[in-house]
């Protein structure tokens, strides 16, 4: 690497407020990559747009074959002739990580000729600068905690689909630097769609990123001028469509269905009968991560009867504290109006019966608010719900949540998420209810004492 990097470290602490030149770019390609003797061959294009970027988070990847494990690897090794530099490479587990062509395996034939220096134990190669890169593997929840006071100016997950959201959000707090340091802080991911933590992963990068400054560089087999496409083309030709959808196209919409519903079972229309009989319906959920997997939404779903058909009209949800769940009820309760019955599933033992007389005193005052206990299992609260879909009954009025609530509630029960589904058998239990006229819980609006809302 070249002896002048500094120069374009020192760059970088003004990069993010400065225009992208080509020349700065070349500049900081050119020392940090090109003539960086830890990297052994040049970057591809979408690599390099990888490599330089000067925000915080970055995706890179979606499709197979897209050059992901280079890309992490390269930039790992960016700055490695800083002194004090650490990096941190993560896979799911050890197997992963120790697989042939993997990532430990390819930064051996990186640097085992280098003068880097490779501790088997620690799993971590020492540059002449004192600068370190380790390999690393969460396999449990609680393997994270093995990083607590750990800090890092480069942070890497391979394959993050694989991972919980937990364990990425703790990790990502391990990003630190001395005050006056010139290396960038920087998370790097790789992944392609599909997994435990397709959905997360998705909302973090794709839905929320360009609000929050994640970037995604998309990058497929036609990327990667290194790999033999035409016979990585007839190995994906084995895969079922929809895991060959997401490993070749990088498609990120496409997932796997349940055995509940089918998308073309719904139809979107514009409006609904405005002499409808509407119910919203909450599920609540801890906000706290739950261990082996991401945290659940709160969520409410606004649906509609009339005649036997139902429309779902809105469908809302948000991971918040409690009070911010508290203001989210009540805003939308204000949106519907007091002529919308609003129900909340109300958890076993007293906690839950506290839960709804604390929302029917201090946050639904004057609204027509029940309190449901629901019985047997999600799937077979689901079943009516799927049984009047695949009729045709069930139409969805448009707007930007149904994409989100169909992927969740067309993966059923096989995503890591169900909530909107609970909030939407929730709401279809409650209008049947009320075409039958048998509503067998007594509304908290009638013959309770009231303290006034806190909203």
């Amino acid at each position: 690497m070249s002896t002048t990097s500094s120069n374009v470290l020192i760059d970088m602490q003004t990069f993010t407020r400065k225009s992208q030149t080509k020349e700065y770019l070349a500049a900081l390609m050119k020392e940090t990559v090109i003539e960086n003797q830890y990297i052994p061959h040049d970057p591809t294009p979408k690599q390099a747009e990888f490599l330089l970027l000067p925000n915080k988070e970055s995706l890179y990847g979606g499709a197979a074959g897209g050059g992901k494990s280079d890309a992490l690897l390269m930039a790992a090794l960016q700055y490695v002739d800083v002194p004090g530099y650490a990096a941190i490479i993560f896979r799911r587990t050890y197997k992963d990580l120790a697989l042939p062509g993997a990532l430990m395996d390819r930064a051996h034939g990186w640097l085992d000729e280098t003068d880097a220096h490779w501790s088997e134990n620690a799993k971590t190669w020492t540059f002449p600068s004192g600068a370190t890169l380790t390999f690393a593997y969460l396999a449990t929840e609680n393997d994270k905690y093995n990083y607590q006071g750990a800090e890092f100016q480069f942070i890497g997950f391979d394959e993050l689909t694989q991972f919980e959201e937990s364990q990425y959000r703790y990790l990502f707090s391990r990003l630190r630097r001395l005050k006056g340091s010139r290396v960038p802080l920087r998370a790097r991911v790789a992944s392609n769609p599909g997994g435990r933590g397709h959905e997360w992963v998705k909302q973090r990068y794709l839905i929320e990123g360009p609000d929050k400054g994640r970037i995604f560089v998309p990058a497929k087999l036609e990327d990667n001028p290194y790999l033999d496409t035409e016979e990585y083309e007839l190995s994906l030709l084995e895969l079922d469509p929809v895991t060959r959808a997401q490993l070749r196209s990088g498609d990120w919409d496409v997932l796997p269905d349940g055995n509940k519903f089918k998308r073309h079972w719904f139809k979107i229309v514009d409006e609904y009968p405005k002499d409808a009989r509407l119910v919203r319906y909450w599920d609540l959920a801890a906000t706290e991560p739950k261990q082996g997997r991401d945290p659940d939404w709160t969520a409410g779903c606004l649906m509609a009867e009339k005649d036997g058909q139902y429309w779902i009209i809105d469908v809302r949800r948000d991971r918040l504290s409690p009070k911010g769940v508290e203001q989210m009820v009540y805003n939308t309760a204000t949106m519907d109006g007091r002529e919308v019955p609003i129900y909340m599933e109300q958890e076993p033992g007293s906690s839950g019966v506290n839960t709804i007389d604390y929302y029917a005193r201090y946050i639904l005052v004057g609204y027509a608010f029940y309190g449901h206990n629901t019985t047997g299992s999600k799937e077979i609260r689901l079943n009516p719900v799927s049984a009047a879909a695949e009729r045709g009954n069930i139409h969805l009025v448009r707007g930007t949540w149904i994409n989100e609530f169909l992927d969740e509630l067309c993966s059923f029960p096989e995503g890591s998420h169900d909530d909107m589904c609970d909030a939407c058998s929730g709401a279809f239990t409650k209008l049947v209810e009320g075409r039958e006229r048998k509503f067998a819980v007594n509304p908290h609006v009638i013959g309770v004492k009231r303290e006034g809302p806190r909203y």
